[in-house]
């Protein structure tokens, strides 16, 4: 069984998005027996708390489910537990390398290096604007939920 975690700050808006859109593509391609997600954020200011409502509407939109889903913070056991830890931005992921214990940083990957076609680093945090940004990270994570399940297809499975 591979393991992927997903992790943004408060585990309410990019990393459970990015687990619900990588469970649905995993579950259409017929690997949820082999592959299992989770998500939690870098900070435990929303634990126990469902996603952000506007992420899951627009989510739902898309035909993704968020409303199983439930913020936790990062654990330590989480660097031994996953294959991958996959940080939604820059500073997500320096914060998980700083939190690392030795021989495990090799799993602390940026979620968008798996769809480099974006140029992008970095999924935005939508939470304090309006607008388009909840669909614009659905965009940016459905991209990178089809270039992360190549990678494992390619090297894991």
């Amino acid at each position: 069984m591979i393991k992927v975690l997903f992790v943004c700050t408060g585990n309410i808006c990019r990393s459970p998005t990015a687990e619900g859109v990588f469970r649905a593509l995993v579950a259409t391609e017929g690997l949820d027996g082999r592959i299992a997600t989770d998500s939690a954020g870098t900070h435990g200011y929303h634990v126990g708390e469902p996603p952000d409502r506007r992420s899951a509407a627009a989510a739902r939109k898309r035909g993704v489910e968020l409303s199983d889903l439930r913020a936790r913070k990062v654990r330590p056991g989480d660097f031994d537990e996953f294959d991958l830890v996959l940080a939604m931005d820059r500073g997500h992921a320096d914060i998980l390398r700083r939190q690392c214990p030795p021989g495990r940083a090799d799993r602390v990957r940026l979620f968008l290096d798996f769809a480099p076609e974006l140029g992008a680093k970095d999924v935005p945090d939508p939470y304090y604007g309006d607008g388009d940004g909840f669909e614009r990270v659905l965009d940016m994570v459905e991209a990178g939920a089809r270039g992360l399940l190549a990678h494992i297809r390619q090297t894991l499975l």
